[in-house]
């Protein structure tokens, strides 16, 4: 087997590829984890979110998430509560100071995917987009 036909191999190695491009964005200049900036997106963006949408939402599992947004809670990016319909669940939000990092972050993150996009053709692009899309659907008729 060649490991560098494998699809599943090509897809998950260069996601990871560009998601590291990513890191050095909000790693290195604001110490933020690729967890919690995937846990920081989802909450500027939906406002609150329990632990359970938050796991749904990422490829995160319960753990990953209950640290990644322990850690943020820690510097002040988010607040925990506990759920008022179930006392099982955490929800979380952004704190003021979350959104601010984000709204500061955002247009980086955004601006380097942009670069590494901007090298691709644009007929390429859309064909990627086009085929993440359709893969996305393929996996969720696959699951029922």
């Amino acid at each position: 087997m060649n490991l560098d036909s494998y699809f599943p191999y090509q897809l998950a190695s260069t996601a990871e590829a560009f998601s590291r491009k990513l890191v050095n964005v909000y790693g290195s200049s604001y110490g933020l984890s690729r967890e919690e900036w995937r846990l920081l997106l989802l909450l500027a963006d939906a406002k609150s979110l329990t632990s359970l949408e938050l796991s749904r939402r990422t490829t995160l599992d319960k753990v990953q998430v209950s640290r990644a947004a322990q850690k943020l809670d820690g510097k002040g990016l988010i607040h925990r509560s506990i759920s008022k319909t179930d006392k099982r669940l955490r929800v979380y939000a952004c704190t003021d100071a979350g959104l601010q990092l984000f709204s500061d972050l955002f247009p980086k993150v955004d601006a380097m995917a942009d670069t590494i996009l901007g090298h691709m053709r644009p007929e390429d692009r859309n064909h990627l987009e086009r085929g993440l899309h359709a893969l996305k659907q393929a996996i969720s008729l696959s699951s029922k």
